[in-house]
């Protein structure tokens, strides 16, 4: 009989379900303590540790109460929060895992899914990228260089437009919020007009972005951080372009594509060995971090994939 041992467990908890814009002081820290082992009589159970916890958008729209049907389930008041990451396994009475082995869950299956799944690229063609320099549109980007097109990307910051460009090897990039016109903006990075426009902010830029779509252009739904917590979210003017430029738009959920993941794998390992894929990370350390990281999201806090480190091992 394997011998009992408690350790102490912290955990992100939200207070109560959030109306309008999220705070830090929405969620809190608390201490617990756990067994670190999974009883004999419970099978196929897995106890993991926590070693780097993912801070994603889509966690914003988990923090409000549930109403209607939605694509993501709703986090509990007073119970932890929850989401992806890169976990070890401390104990197991599961066939498939055993203590030591690494499990993840990662932002680039999306990417890889929603650029070349859903937007059907072609080399040469115009491709914008919103929200560009985050976890998962400087991997789109990079996809759609390595295919031959033309990129730009718009993105929060001086500091990172300079990233999209010298970084990532982006054509062209731009501070949105420095834009007091989006649609001459657009133009003079797009003459020609857009093929593909993966759009993860919704809003203003995607209604200026349907009158700068070219013929048969394709958008790809990835996410609408714009209109996230909105008591009355933005209605788009521009829809007619989609008739007569026939225009594709498509959404999508990362578990669209995980039956794609060993053929991203195959995809992308090669790449990073060979610096043709390079990668920004803003890694918060400690739980504690976790509640800043997170809400930082919402604010453009961040620069790249946001992080959370649990432990380093």
């Amino acid at each position: 009989m394997a011998e009992e041992v408690l350790i102490s467990n912290k955990q992100v908890v939200l207070k109560n379900y959030v109306i309008g814009f999220p705070q830090e002081s929405d969620l809190e820290i608390i201490a617990s303590s756990i067994e670190l082992n999974v009883p004999e009589a419970i099978q196929d159970a897995v106890l993991v540790k926590n070693l780097y916890l993912s801070c994603d958008p889509y966690m914003c729209g988990c923090m409000s109460k549930p109403v209607g049907p939605s694509i993501v389930s709703s986090f509990e008041p007073g119970k932890p929060l929850y989401g992806f990451g890169v976990v070890k396994v401390v104990d197991s009475t599961h066939p498939n895992y055993k203590k030591g082995d690494l499990a993840w869950g990662v932002p680039g299956i999306t990417a890889f899914g929603g650029f070349h799944e859903v937007c059907s690229p072609k080399k040469g063609e115009y491709v914008f990228v919103s929200a560009a320099s985050g976890a998962i549109g400087q991997i789109v980007g990079q996809f759609a260089k390595l295919l031959g097109c033309y990129v730009a990307g718009s993105a929060g910051s001086n500091e990172k437009v300079d990233m999209l460009k010298n970084k990532f090897r982006f054509d062209e990039a731009f501070y949105y919020k420095e834009e007091s016109d989006l649609d001459a903006a657009l133009k003079s990075r797009f003459p020609e007009g857009i093929d593909i426009y993966f759009d993860s902010v919704g809003g203003k830029m995607l209604d200026t972005v349907l009158l700068n779509m070219r013929i048969r252009g394709r958008i790809a739904a990835c996410g609408m951080i714009s209109q996230y917590n909105l008591d009355k979210p933005e209605g788009l003017r521009n829809l007619m372009s989609i008739i007569g430029k026939r225009v594709h738009v498509e959404g999508f959920v990362t578990g669209d594509f995980y039956h794609l993941y060993p053929k991203f794998l195959e995809l992308i390992i090669p790449y990073i060995k060979q610096d043709e894929i390079v990668y920004v990370e803003d890694v918060g350390e400690g739980l504690e971090s976790g509640p800043t990281s997170l809400i930082g999201l919402f604010t453009g806090r961040n620069v790249g994939k946001q992080l959370v480190v649990g432990a380093h091992e």
